[in-house]
């Protein structure tokens, strides 16, 4: 099935090198997802591709820490499975290409979509023991999903229904 999360996150595996819960795996991702999710629903971001870009904007990391090219690499990453698993038209593709190349730069003009999608990983800083700045977040909902994106990261909560619906629910490894 196309743009279906369970068969892109199993593709991805296949390559993943750090552990699939790690700083940068499932779980962040998932919060990702519900972060940039609810920005979609206020700015009119594409929905599709803000949760696309959840899944492989840190796809293809090779390590936890600085890793420039990591974003180009998700986003190659996109464009070889696109016809099979992911569908997007060349708009849309365009739009993921560009957002998860860029989500690391600090850059915070761009389309709603693009918008959307690096806020989503903005807020979820408090994994790694930072604070979004909310002067840095390109949108005014980011900006009010501040406290509780922050509070969510610095807990390590886990959004079980996300993790169960792509296939790597708790009693997955």
């Amino acid at each position: 099935m196309l743009n279906d999360p369970a068969a892109i996150i199993s593709a991805i595996r296949r390559g993943y090198t750090l552990p699939i819960r790690g700083t940068h795996g499932v779980v962040h991702w998932a919060r990702v997802l519900e972060n940039g999710l609810r920005i979609a629903d206020a700015n009119g971001a594409d929905r599709m591709v803000v949760t696309l870009f959840a899944l492989f904007h840190d796809a293809r990391r090779v390590n936890e820490n600085y890793d420039q090219g990591h974003g180009e690499r998700g986003a190659e990453l996109a464009k070889s499975l696109r016809g099979t698993l992911v569908q997007l038209d060349d708009a849309q593709f365009a739009l993921l290409a560009e957002a998860c190349r860029l989500h690391t730069d600090g850059l915070t003009i761009g389309r709603p979509t693009v918008q959307a999608c690096w806020d989503a990983d903005r807020l979820d800083l408090g994994r790694v023991g930072i604070k979004p700045v909310p002067q840095l977040l390109c949108t005014a909902a980011a900006r009010s999903l501040v406290a509780w994106a922050h509070a969510r990261a610095v807990s390590g909560h886990v959004p079980a229904a996300v993790l169960d619906a792509w296939g790597v629910g708790a009693g997955t490894t």
